[in-house]
Parts: structure tokens; sequence; C-alpha cells
């Protein structure tokens, strides 16, 4: 590939995971889970209810296929967005 292509595709493929994090943050949203986007979209925050203990950072990794958090310790597959949301909505409020 030259360069302008392997630009375009990184382009495409963070875009793709911004996607997936915004509709993970819509899913949390609707579960009373509090979450907001880094600024560049790579990654998002999610705040245990009450502001008790840390937040959460996920991630999509997993060459797009699993949203991942803890370290990449946890994680489950962007195919089931409102699974995805239950995990780590229990996960947050443990």
């Amino acid at each position: 590939m030259n360069p302008i292509e392997v630009a375009a595709v990184a382009y495409m493929n963070r875009t793709d995971e911004a996607d997936k994090l915004i509709r993970l943050r819509d899913a949390l949203t609707r579960l009373n889970i509090k979450a907001a986007l880094r600024e560049n979209n790579t990654a998002l925050m999610v705040t245990p209810p009450g502001g008790r203990g840390m937040p959460v950072w996920v991630f999509v990794g997993y060459g797009g296929q699993y949203y991942s958090w803890n370290s990449a310790g946890k994680r489950h597959p962007v195919s089931d967005l409102e699974g995805a949301a239950k995990v780590i909505a229990a996960y947050v409020c443990r």
C-alpha cells in the first residue's frame, strides 16, 4: 500500500472504533451509567454511580472485535452491544 492508502485505512479504523464507543456510551446512558468519550474518541471513561471508586476506561481492541477494560483483562464482543453495556455497568457498580 502507498502512504495515502495506509493513512486512509488507519482513519477508517479509528472512525469505526469511535462509532462503537459512541454506541456503547449511549447504551450505558440508557442504563443510567455515566460515560464520556475521550477528546480524540479513542476511549470511553465510565464513571461509577455516585462517584464512588475510580472510573473505568473502555477501549475497542483485538482488531475492533472487543470492548476491553481493566488493562484488557476484561473484554466483551462489540457484536453484543447491550450485553457489553450490562457487563460494564455491573463491573463499575461492584
